[in-house]
């Protein structure tokens, strides 16, 4: 793992073009934080996934601040001692946004994972910038258990194979006895009977991401 506070020589050129590409914003539901996020004054905002592609890029979910995230970020920060001094992990963590609200509410130390490599850069921009310290891990970590005591996921729930992949490691981590949280906008593939609801969130977001410009987001718990 590595410290994203740390130089790292892959980050140059991600980071200039994250710079490049992004505002520093403050996302509506959890105002307390700011990420470096694509608005509609920036070209990324436009681009298809497909134009991308063409430019050897992934998908940029690391630019935008998803309802998931943003309800589960305010879930932490308005319960902090779900996470206090507890070892956690944000998975999928893209900008890095729930990883940031639990270092704010004083979780340690705190991983952010992902499998996109922008991320890194993403992550270690943007927890400068709301002066916290994370550290990233640039692996799929599924199935595996680094004696976390909570895991917070947020919208993760879009895909079905990777679904079927999560609900298992998701409840072998409850079982053994870590807080697994994820928030949710109402996906087809959350399974809902496993879950316990916690918080009910309305979470502004842009039509370009969603189909509403509020979503009804919910922070579950894995009994």
């Amino acid at each position: 793992m590595n410290d994203c506070n740390g130089s790292h020589p892959a980050l140059a050129g991600a980071e200039a073009f994250i710079r490049a590409n992004t505002a520093l914003i403050a996302p509506p539901h959890v105002p307390e934080i700011v990420l470096h996020l694509a608005d509609e004054v920036h070209e990324l905002w436009l681009k298809t996934e497909e134009e991308l592609a063409e430019l050897g890029l992934p998908p940029p979910f690391w630019a935008f601040a998803w309802a998931g995230g943003q309800g589960l970020a305010r879930y932490v920060l308005d319960n902090p001692g779900i996470v206090h001094g507890r070892r956690t992990l944000d998975f999928a963590c893209g900008s890095g946004l729930v990883g940031i609200a639990a270092a704010k509410a004083g979780a340690g130390p705190v991983v952010a994972a992902d499998l996109d490599p922008f991320c890194r850069a993403a992550v270690s921009l943007n927890a400068t910038a709301n002066a916290v310290s994370l550290e990233f891990l640039l692996d799929d970590l599924i199935d595996s258990d680094h004696g976390w005591d909570v895991v917070l996921a947020g919208d993760v729930f879009y895909d079905r194979p990777l679904a079927l992949r999560l609900i298992p490691w998701f409840e072998k981590l409850a079982e053994r006895g870590a807080t697994v949280l994820v928030g949710d906008p109402g996906r087809h593939y959350l399974p809902k009977q496993r879950l316990e609801e916690i918080a009910v969130y309305q979470v502004p977001v842009t039509r370009v991401l969603e189909d509403a410009e509020v979503k009804r987001t919910t922070v579950w718990r894995f009994a």
